[in-house]
């Protein structure tokens, strides 16, 4: 028997001979972190590091310089314009004098009217949608895959381009909203010559395609058309306001703002609804729209707008999508030779307007799903086009092949 002096003796003796033991982990962790602390303390302070990093010079990498050459950095000491508090990009406060603004901002500004051969060439692409979900189950899909559509070609030929989705004006909706958008991005970009709107259910099948600025010389406004409609005809879709190309210039400037009068946002908006319908014999609907007040003009004022206005029909400046999606397949066959020698093609198939796209208005199911179907073939046809294949394939096997058929219907891919 052991007395209970003797058994805590033990106890302590067990105790004091395991503690080294437990501690000797603890104690090892103590010391690497002490040295892991000194030698990053050391790292840091020390001018020649054990490792190196090779970071870009100035000359290699400039972020401030884009890719077209301008200096984004350069900020002159010199008003200009934008320093006028009166200025405005609002559609309900005219500008004036605005071609010698601009040539004053590029004066100062020297890297934006050098780059690229100047700024007479320099294209500004706005498109826009509006800013609420679609109803239609596939419709922001489409709208997703337009822009990058528009994206990949920008890229392609060196183009800005700019997404619009919301509304300049509370009052200009539905296909009214381009006036404002195109007009602010007039005056928020004077080094771009040309703002070229393209409506946000456009989307381009020929991604070689590009712009015969030179035919457009001593024009303003390029659209997409047949004289033929608009003059004897007087039919509402003689013209296409879905894509035009609009120069950065003070004509453009009150032109729009003529044109803009028509729209919703007027006291006179159901009267020109009237005069519209009255006027093109074929409009259905008795709203004032946007494209109908470009017919209206051209044939009621055609002196005062019509000589710099172009009105295309050599090319598919544009087309309905029922009217190019058909042949995507050989589309490199459908080049033509236009009179002056340059090789002109479709450059963009159209969905038949945002509301279809996005809400799947105007069809039957079955046509709707065909039309979706048709749509993004298009899309997918110009991303495989970027992409440097030769898509040599039926109808049929471009439309499996790229969207994934199966008895309910497409299935997109991404």
């Amino acid at each position: 028997m052991v007395s209970p002096e003797l058994s805590q003796f033990h106890v302590s003796q067990t105790m004091a001979k395991q503690q080294p033991g437990r501690n000797r982990p603890a104690f090892v962790g103590g010391v690497l972190v002490a040295l892991f602390t000194v030698w990053a303390f050391w790292s840091f302070m020390s001018s020649n590091p054990s490792f190196s990093t090779k970071f870009s010079s100035g000359s290699e990498l400039d972020c401030a310089t884009a890719a077209q050459g301008v200096n984004l950095r350069h900020d002159p000491p010199a008003t200009t314009f934008y320093d006028d508090p009166r200025l405005s990009y609002s559609i309900e406060k005219p500008i004036r004098d605005w071609d010698e603004k601009r040539r004053e901002w590029l004066r100062h500004h020297p890297s934006f009217a050098a780059a690229d051969g100047g700024a007479g060439d320099r294209i500004l692409l706005v498109t826009g949608s509006q800013s609420t979900p679609c109803r239609n189950p596939i419709g922001d899909h489409l709208l997703l895959r337009f822009f990058k559509n528009k994206v990949d070609y920008c890229r392609i030929h060196g183009y800005d381009i700019f997404y619009n989705n919301v509304l300049l004006h509370p009052k200009m909706h539905t296909y009214w909203a381009k006036i404002p958008a195109v007009r602010a991005a007039m005056v928020a970009h004077p080094e771009a010559e040309w703002i070229w709107w393209v409506d946000s259910d456009a989307a381009f099948t020929d991604m070689d395609f590009k712009l015969p600025l030179h035919r457009y010389k001593n024009h303003n406004l390029v659209v997409h058309g047949w004289t033929k409609m608009i003059y004897e005809e007087k039919s509402w879709v003689s013209i296409n306001a879905g894509v035009f190309l609009i120069r950065n210039c003070q004509w453009s400037l009150d032109f729009m703002e003529v044109w803009a009068s028509m729209g919703p946002q007027t006291p006179n908006y159901d009267k020109w609804g009237q005069i519209q319908r009255s006027t093109l014999p074929d409009k259905l609907f008795p709203e004032s729209d946007d494209q109908s007040g470009l017919v209206y003009l051209l044939l009621k004022e055609k002196e005062k707008w019509g000589d710099k206005i172009y009105v295309e029909g050599e090319y598919y400046f544009e087309g309905y999508w029922l009217e190019i999606v058909g042949t995507i397949e050989n589309i490199t066959e459908r080049y033509f030779w236009d009179g002056e020698g340059g090789a002109a093609a479709e450059a963009a198939a159209r969905g038949g307007g945002e509301r279809g796209v996005c809400s799947g208005e105007g069809a039957v199911p079955e046509r709707r799903r065909v039309w979706s179907v048709e749509l993004a073939a298009a899309v997918y046809y110009a991303l495989y086009r970027v992409s440097a294949l030769q898509w040599e394939a039926q109808p049929d096997v471009l439309r499996r092949e790229l969207l994934g058929w199966d008895a309910e219907g497409p299935q997109f891919r991404g």
